[in-house]
């Protein structure tokens, strides 16, 4: 695959993590809160924005390069330090006085420690709502430039026009993406229904492959892998699409989140209980997928990343320790019983789930997305 698509994959990924802590950041501003610090990317900065002796200044990490930008206001722009760092697939806004443990003034109107409830509530739970009214922007924007699915009888038009997937029959016979399967077997195919319904009845058997590219006609020859006595070859459909208008557009961009967010949950419900098989993809998996989307399409890039961005905020949702959803849950507790929770208990176990996600996404990384140890 492209480099490009490779770095759109990356760029995709890292705006859905601004656009998350941007909605603590304004939250936190709203509520009179004091944003110490909103980094994009983690790990060495490359570079910061300050504020300074009136000004915002531009400066290297080492100090050497030093320009001055625009003029400062506290009490408009707060003390935030803007800064860039050198890992960009994830974004932190640290907050004042966010950290159960640290010692606060009780008169210190700009602590986390010291807003309002409601305000805490709100401050937590925007991250996740940004990610999830941002993806109606990108469902809008897919929607404007690539159109709608083709649905007939209730069902979504599938075409034999195809898209590839890595390490596949498909791919080991060259197939490539954009590919119009025309034929199997001899059998003329019109959409992807019928030419999946023919290969499933055949692994193991080699099949000859009739297909349109760039206005040529070629025979390739694929042998189905057998998947539970059924035959795949390893190709997706592309939906067929017509254009539409753009209030239509707003419209279904409104109802694409909700959709998104209970498959979701009934997905995560299905695979905890064993009901549907499934392997969990890191952050490797994730840039990958995306890339293949833009390599699709802007307006294929576009939905993805509104999928995701849907599927970021409901996960952060989730009542796990050291997610919004985790820190919620103390939130509700403190909300129902009039009284904070011991501040040792929370730093804890908020620390366990951490330490714990960590340990999952490394596990995915290397033995899922990288393949160490499998054969």
């Amino acid at each position: 695959m492209a480099a490009w698509y490779i770095v759109l994959g990356f760029v995709g990924l890292a705006l859905l993590m601004v656009v998350h802590e941007a909605g603590h950041f304004f939250a936190a501003r709203a509520y009179g809160m004091r944003v110490l610090k909103f980094s994009i990317g983690v790990g060495p900065t490359f570079f910061k924005i300050i504020p300074e002796d009136g000004f915002f200044w531009f400066t290297t990490a080492a100090g050497k390069v030093r320009l001055r930008l625009w003029r400062h206001s506290p009490e408009r722009h707060g003390p935030t330090v803007f800064q860039f760092a050198m890992i960009p697939l994830l974004a932190y806004v640290q907050i004042d006085g966010m950290n159960p443990l640290e010692e606060v003034d009780p008169n210190d109107k700009g602590s986390y420690a010291n807003a309002s409830l409601l305000g805490r509530i709100v401050a937590i739970f925007a991250g996740p709502a940004a990610n999830y009214l941002f993806a109606s922007v990108l469902f809008f924007a897919s929607l404007m430039i690539g159109g709608k699915p083709v649905i007939v009888d209730g069902k979504v038009v599938r075409s034999n026009d195809v898209d590839i997937v890595a390490d596949s029959p498909a791919a080991a016979a060259q197939l490539r993406d954009g590919d119009r399967i025309v034929e199997v077997a001899g059998v003329p195919v019109k959409d992807f229904d019928k030419m999946a319904e023919i290969i499933s009845k055949n692994p193991d058997k080699p099949l000859v492959l009739g297909i349109e590219r760039e206005g040529s006609r070629l025979d390739v020859t694929v042998t189905p892998r057998n998947d539970n006595g059924k035959g795949k070859i390893g190709v997706s459909a592309r939906f067929l699409k017509e254009p539409v208008q753009a209030k239509e557009a707003a419209v279904l961009a409104i109802t694409m989140p909700p959709t998104v967010v209970k498959n979701f949950i009934v997905g995560l419900g299905q695979w905890i209980t064993g009901k549907v098989q499934g392997e969990l993809g890191g952050p490797k998996r994730v840039i990958e997928e995306t890339a293949n989307a833009a390599k699709r399409g802007l307006s294929e890039y576009l939905e993805f990343l509104g999928a995701l961005s849907a599927y970021l905020g409901a996960f952060n949702l989730l009542p796990f320790p050291a997610l919004d959803g985790g820190r919620l849950m103390f939130l509700l507790y403190e909300a129902t019983t009039r009284r904070r929770p011991n501040a040792t208990l929370e730093m804890g176990i908020h620390f366990a789930g951490f330490v714990v996600l960590v340990l999952l996404v490394s596990y995915v990384t290397i033995f899922n997305d990288l393949g160490v140890g499998t054969k």
